[in-house]
């Protein structure tokens, strides 16, 4: 078995740091670069690609609401078409300095309100995928197997990641229960059994306890969870213990081919 491990990165915004990229990316297959709109600047993504080509390590946008002082987390009025234009936007600036690298994008992963308002708004999430297909139809497109986003873009014949989240609580309905930040550390062993049951059972407990279903193409942890580095050291090491290997998707066209 196999999987992709992917979290938040490039979140950092001139003398202000956020997340812990440097010791996160030893442990991960896919990184999350922030483009600028909720967190990120030039520097701060050149330097993150940087680290990922360092660690062989694939990239995607992280694209979110213009909203730096919410840091992404709040929910914008804003039109389809202008979604659309602030996600092409912020893909050319990463796709630009992948090139930079010799690298390729890897994937578009919406941000925090972004993610949460497109997994239930049918017209928002066609003109993410409409974009994604205008521009670059080989990218996948994370989001929630419990989604909107996630069920058009199987009908629209877009690829697309079911992400599992080791560091946030699971509704009845198998979403996540969406939360600004997590303020108390989380033990990374039990976060790190939780995540192997996931992905070999496809299943995990409810914040009510009950079981559900989930699907897990790809986990997720957030850089700015207290303790992530131990978070993701503890994921990796259990997902190789029970013979799951933990690397990137590639591009969705070259697996097609």
């Amino acid at each position: 078995m196999r999987v992709d491990l992917n979290c938040d990165m490039g979140e950092s915004f001139g003398p202000w740091k956020m997340g812990f990229d440097e010791e996160l990316m030893r442990y991960i297959s896919s990184a999350n670069v922030a483009g600028g709109f909720h967190a990120g600047d030039p520097h701060v993504m050149r330097r993150t690609v940087a680290l990922a080509k360092e660690h062989d390590v694939a990239v995607g946008i992280h694209s979110g609401y213009r909203d730096l002082i919410g840091f992404g987390r709040r929910e914008i009025q804003m039109s389809p078409d202008e979604i659309r234009d602030e996600l092409i936007y912020q893909l050319g600036a990463l796709r630009e300095f992948a090139r930079y690298y010799d690298m390729e994008v890897q994937h578009v992963k919406p941000h925090g309100a972004l993610y949460m308002v497109a997994a239930r708004d049918l017209e928002l999430s066609r003109a993410i995928i409409e974009a994604i297909q205008r521009v670059d139809p080989g990218l996948y497109l994370f989001c929630m197997r419990a989604s909107v986003t996630y069920e058009l873009a199987q009908k629209m014949d877009q690829p697309v990641v079911a992400e599992f989240y080791a560091d946030r609580e699971y509704n009845e309905d198998g979403q996540i229960v969406f939360t600004r930040s997590v303020a108390e550390e989380l033990d990374p062993e039990q976060v790190g059994s939780r995540v192997v049951r996931a992905v070999i059972e496809g299943k995990v407990k409810t914040e009510n306890g009950n079981d559900i279903e989930v699907a897990s193409d790809s986990v997720c942890v957030h850089g700015d969870t207290p303790g992530a580095v131990k978070l993701a050291e503890a994921i990796a090491r259990k997902l190789e213990d029970n013979g799951v290997e933990v690397r990137p998707l590639g591009r969705a066209r070259q697996e097609i081919s």
